[in-house]
Order: structure tokens, then C-alpha cells, then sequence
């Protein structure tokens, strides 16, 4: 027995011995836990319990030259509830007044809310979801509802705020207004106006502390921000929306009527540059049409008639001949190398005049002024082409420009045929915009300025940046080759290939122009048309260039010329402009005073008087009015449609929080 024992005490106090060293090691654990490693598991536990969410910033607005809205953030407002923060005596007095405030707002009555929200509490719902998709101004009701208003520590009031783009304008100028978003794969992708001026525009965002409450449902640690967000600046365009409106409807009215693919229009104002209308359209599968892609600035190819205007510029430039220099058009058709040149009127002009080749856009004579002049010596005719900037890109803020493309000597491209082939429009390559650009240089005495969309930034009244005019020719020709090729330029309205556009009410200038697309090609795409007028307006004293493009329109309608298919859009823009504008008759007794709107003066006057402290009712003024008062007392407003203020966001008579933004819903 004496052996037994000593064998289990020998036992006994290896397992305490063990349990002595267990103890140990686990003592030296969470001292290392504690003291070593702690920091890191705090932060970790941290990390998975709370953390901190961006606050999208508001992005800038973008407004129209004549100060409507392109373009606006709107903030949407989820509200959810969290049922197991106020503490029951609170629940209990407060649930059914809540519920009666929620059915004032939101569609079910007061006896479902009030079921929902003892339903949730039951359920220890800590995520409840009370109203989706609400504007500013409900958010702000029902964020001061009772037990709501307690806040989220304490009535459990939780919000997500998802700010929206919203276009007032609809699709017009969608293309050129533009985006900026995130791709399917997290990459910043975008277009036009959004995505090149997006610096400005995005701001800086915020950052929010949120606490994790349930499998993928976080709510915010407290009321404030870690970092309040700020707001982007505005971007002025250029775009005009009267004219944006007509030019958009009148190429909708022809591409329909002509049952074409696609089609552009461009409206500048001579000399500034800038870009006042701006439509392009596509047509889809089921024959609407809509802005897709920007043809007016991408689109790259033969401008055929409307280059003619450089060959004039050029030969009278040289003084290689002059407007009443004579060619035969030699019944229609000449060959150079093997190829045939041809006129559209079958037979030619006969023996014609140079300017009246142009007027009448004959291929025969345009060609022969330019083979003739240049055979020996077309590097001069092509560097002349260069000067004048049509072989290169505008320099433009969007991406995606198309290419610029003129042969020269030398190319691998280049062969017999290259240069009477340039003279009238083929084997050269431009973009509508850049086809403008040029034309408006003649139209503005031979300055050449560079389109602008945007005239400036700005951070409410504050002017941040502003765009000048930018010269990129200074004088493109002479003022000599200048008043030949207005003259002419008119000619072809008054009596040349646009001689049906032609109006005594208003004068107008340009070119025709009808390019083949993809002839001769082998690769199996089928050949069709491209039909253009390009010019400006009032010929005497331009104030407006404009270019129309319609690609592919179809032959069974009878025309796809230039003058048939895209002059009426030109024709139709011009006449809106000019005689749409509001009546000019005789305002009588202008000093006459109105009773009532010496009153409603005198009221806005009053108030504007009273230097308070606390924020005024503004309910029922008018909009602009209500603008001015609140402004005048440091804070920001936003409104949302037209009239007399509705709503304010923020009632009357509370503190007055500078640099606060109000929200006016007018009606």
C-alpha cells in the first residue's frame, strides 16, 4: 500500500505541477494580450464593430449661359429605426404620436406605423425601415418627430443620405452635360462636361462613424460628422437653352423625316467661341432617337463639298487665280490618273467663273484651280491647309476628340490622285466641330477662337475661374481673300445649291455639302451618304455659325444632297433665333405705379429692415424675393420649382446658423 501511495502522490503532484505550468503560460498570454498585443486586437475588435463611411460631397450644379439648371444633386433620404435605443418608458410615450406625425408624410395610416413600430420593437429589430427615397425637406419633418428627435442615441433615428443627378432639362444636350461615375469594375469613368470639369465639381467628401448592429447594418456612433462634407463649385456653360431647344427639334424633325442613322448639330457664337446649342442624336433599334455619342466632336471623316472653302481661301490667298477666273467644266467629268471626277449635274456648268463653281459646289472647277495651281508643288497647298489648323485636334476639355487627318507628300497614303481628291473633300478627315471652327473664322474676319463649353466657376456669387477667349489664328487670310469669300459664301444661299433656304427676312451664308462615305471600300461595309450645311448668320454682321451634319439618310425619301437634308435644320435655326424673339411694341406709362406691387415691395422692404436674429416666414413670397432676404442674412438657399415659397425647410423663428442652406419648395 506504502508503494500505491507513494506512486499517487508522485501523480498528484505531476498533474499540479502541469496545472502550476498551464497557469502560468496562461497568465503570460494575456499579459501579453494586455500589454503587448492589445493595441492590435482593440483596434481589430474595433475594425469590425465600428467604422467610418465617406459622405459623398453635393456635386456642383451646372447652369446654362442664361442661368437654368443643367444638371443638380439632389439628396435622397432612407429613414430606418433603431427598436432597441429608447428605453421603454420613452417608446411608450412617444410611439403613437410618432406614428400620427409618419401618416401626415407617408402614404398608410397612423394605425400601421404605430403596429410596424411596436412590431419591430418586439422583434428587436435594430434596423428598421420606416421611409425610402424622401426629399430634403421631409427628411428634416420627420427627423423632428417625436422620440426622432431625441436622435439616434437616444430615439433611435438613424438616416442615409444617396445624392442623385438629376438633368431638369430632360435628354437635350445629355451628351455634352455628360457623367462621372463608377464602372461595374470600381474604375471612374464619364463624359463631357461632368467628367472634364469633375474637380471642380465633386467637392471634397465627408467621413461618418458608424457602429455595426446586425450582419451587414451599421448605424451612426453620433449626430455629427467626423468631417462634414463640402459642396462642389458650379460650372457656367455656354449652352443657351432657347437655342439648344431649337436646335435639338429641328435635327429630330429631318433625321426622322429622312429616316437617318445619326446627325449633329453645332450653334457658336462668332466671336466669342462659344458653344451655344449642341444636339446629337443616334437612332435605335426601334427608330427613336437619342443622345448617345457625341458625333459632333468624335466623328472624324470626308467632309466632301464643305473643304471646298479652304481651296478657295488658299488659291486666292497665292493669287493663283481670282473669283472671276474662268473653267470648263468639260461636260461634268474629268479624270486624273485613271479616276473620273464628276459633277452632281450631269452635263456641267459649261465654262463658268470660279466663284460661280463655288456657288454651284462643281467639283471640276474646285479641282482644276487646285491641280493646276499646285502640281508642281502641293507640299505649299497642304502647308497652307495646316496654317489654317484643320490638320490637327481643337485642344478641347473632352476626351475623345476625333482625329484630324491631312495628306501631305510623302505619307504612305499619298499617291497621283491625293490632291485633286483633296479638293473637293475626299481622302481628308475632320470632325464637325472642327469644320465649324474653320468657317467661323471667316465669319469672325479671319480670327480663328477656340470653341468653349464652359464660360466660368463659380462658388455661389464668387467667381473661382473664368474662361476667356482663346485665339488660336489670329488672321487665318487676308482682309482682302476675307471679303471675296463672304461674298460668295452669301452667293450660295442667294443663288447657288441653297438658293431654296434663301429668305429676304433674314440673310444667311454657308455651304453645302455631300460626302459618299465608305466608297470604294473592300472590306465589305456598304457606301452611303453624309449630307451638311455649314455657314453663320445674319450674313452682314454674324452673330451665329452653325454646322449640320446627317449621316446616312435615306435615298427612297428623293434627296440626301446637303441642301435638301441638312440646309431646312440651318434654315430652321436661324429663323427661331431671329424672329421668335419676344414683341418689341411701345410700353406705355412706364412710371405708372401698380397698388399692388407697391405693397408687396413695401412688405420685402419691411422685412429686409428688421436685422433679426432668428429665421423669417418667408412662406408665400415670391421666389426671388424670399432669394434675396435670406441671403441677405448669411444663408444659403436652394429651391426647387417656380412661383411663391410653399415650404421652408426650416421654420420661422429659429436660430439663424450661417452658411446653413434652407430649402424653398415653390409653387
Amino acid at each position: 500500500m506504502a508503494v500505491d501511495d507513494k506512486h499517487i502522490s508522485y501523480r498528484i503532484y505531476l498533474v499540479a505541477v502541469f496545472i502550476f505550468l498551464m497557469a502560468i503560460a496562461i497568465v503570460v498570454k494575456l499579459a501579453n494580450i494586455q500589454w503587448v498585443e492589445g493595441d492590435h486586437y482593440r483596434q481589430l475588435a474595433k475594425q469590425r464593430t465600428v467604422k467610418t463611411f465617406v459622405i459623398p460631397a453635393n456635386k456642383g450644379n451646372i447652369y446654362s449661359a442664361d442661368g437654368s439648371l443643367l444638371a443638380t444633386s439632389i439628396p435622397n433620404y432612407d429613414i430606418r429605426f433603431d427598436a432597441l435605443v429608447p428605453k421603454q418608458e420613452i417608446f411608450e410615450k412617444n410611439v403613437k404620436s410618432l406614428a400620427d406625425s409618419l401618416a401626415t408624410i407617408l402614404p398608410e395610416s397612423s394605425a400601421f406605423y404605430q403596429n410596424e413600430l411596436r412590431k419591430a420593437r418586439a422583434n428587436k429589430n435594430r434596423y428598421f425601415l420606416v421611409a425610402r427615397k424622401l426629399s430634403y425637406t421631409d427628411y428634416i419633418k420627420i427627423k423632428g418627430f417625436p422620440m426622432f428627435n431625441l436622435g439616434a442615441y437616444k430615439g433611435g433615428f438613424i438616416q442615409e443620405q444617396e445624392t442623385v443627378r438629376e438633368h431638369p432639362i430632360g435628354k437635350i444636350a445629355e451628351r455634352t452635360i455628360g457623367y462621372d461615375r463608377i464602372d461595374s469594375k470600381g474604375i471612374p469613368e464619364g463624359k463631357g462636361i461632368e467628367w472634364a470639369f469633375r474637380d471642380y465639381l465633386n467637392g471634397k467628401d465627408g467621413k461618418i462613424l458608424k457602429q455595426k448592429i446586425a450582419k451587414g447594418q451599421w448605424k451612426p456612433i453620433r449626430d455629427i460628422n467626423e468631417l462634414d462634407p463640402q459642396d462642389g463649385y458650379d460650372v457656367v456653360s455656354t449652352i443657351d437653352v432657347f437655342i439648344q431647344d431649337i436646335a435639338h427639334h429641328a435635327l429630330l424633325k429631318q433625321l426622322v423625316e429622312y429616316e437617318a442613322d445619326h446627325g449633329c448639330v453645332v450653334v457658336m457664337e462668332t466671336q466669342t467661341g462659344h458653344i451655344k446649342a449642341i444636339a446629337n442624336l443616334g437612332r435605335t433599334r426601334d427608330g427613336s432617337y437619342y443622345e448617345t455619342t457625341n458625333y459632333a466632336i468624335t466623328e472624324s471623316q470626308e467632309p466632301g463639298s464643305t473643304f471646298k472653302l479652304a481651296d478657295l481661301m488658299t488659291v486666292l490667298e497665292d493669287k493663283v487665280a481670282d473669283t472671276g477666273t474662268v473653267y470648263d467644266t468639260q461636260n461634268g467629268v474629268i479624270k486624273y490618273f485613271g479616276r473620273s471626277v464628276r459633277d452632281s449635274h450631269k452635263g456641267g456648268y459649261g465654262k463658268i467663273s470660279l466663284a460661280r463653281g463655288f456657288e454651284l459646289s462643281s467639283n471640276t472647277v474646285l479641282v482644276q484651280a487646285v491641280y493646276d495651281n499646285y502640281k508642281n508643288n502641293p507640299t505649299k497647298f497642304v502647308n497652307h491647309l495646316k496654317g489654317y489648323g484643320l490638320g490637327k485636334k481643337l485642344g478641347l476639355h473632352f476626351k475623345g476628340e476625333g482625329s484630324a487627318y491631312i495628306p501631305a507628300p510623302g505619307d504612305k497614303h499619298w499617291s497621283g490622285v491625293s490632291l485633286p481628291w483633296m479638293a473637293f473633300g475626299y481622302g481628308v478627315s475632320v470632325t464637325p466641330l472642327q469644320t465649324l471652327t474653320y468657317y467661323n473664322s471667316v465669319a469672325n474676319n479671319g480670327v480663328m477662337v477656340k470653341p468653349q463649353f464652359v464660360s466660368e466657376i463659380k462658388e455661389w456669387n464668387k467667381t473661382i475661374r473664368k474662361y476667356d477667349v482663346e485665339v488660336l489664328n489670329p488672321k487665318v487670310c487676308s482682309d482682302e481673300t476675307l471679303g471675296k469669300l463672304k461674298a460668295v459664301l452669301e452667293n450660295v444661299v442667294k443663288k447657288g445649291t441653297a438658293k431654296k433656304l434663301y429668305s429676304k427676312d433674314f440673310s444667311m451664308a454657308g455651304k453645302t455639302g455631300t460626302s459618299q462615305v465608305n466608297y470604294g471600300k473592300r472590306d465589305g461595309s456598304s457606301m452611303y451618304y453624309a449630307s451638311s450645311f455649314v455657314g453663320y448668320f445674319p450674313a452682314d454682321h454674324p452673330k451665329y455659325s452653325c454646322i449640320v451634319m446627317v449621316n446616312r439618310p435615306s435615298t427612297l425619301k428623293g434627296d440626301f444632297y446637303g441642301a435638301g437634308v441638312a440646309g431646312p435644320v440651318f434654315k430652321r435655326i436661324a429663323q427661331k433665333i431671329f424672329t421668335d424673339a419676344p414683341s418689341t411694341n411701345e410700353i406705355k406709362n412706364l412710371d405708372e405705379k401698380v397698388a399692388k406691387q407697391e405693397t408687396n415691395y413695401g412688405q420685402y422692404y419691411t422685412k429686409l429692415q428688421k436685422k433679426s436674429k432668428n429665421i423669417p416666414n418667408v412662406k408665400g413670397m415670391s421666389g426671388m424675393d424670399a432669394i434675396a432676404l435670406l441671403e441677405n442674412l448669411g444663408m444659403r438657399v436652394r429651391i426647387v420649382g417656380i412661383g411663391k415659397v410653399r415650404t421652408q425647410s426650416i421654420d420661422a423663428g429659429q436660430n439663424i446658423d450661417k452658411n446653413t442652406t434652407i430649402v424653398l419648395e415653390l409653387s
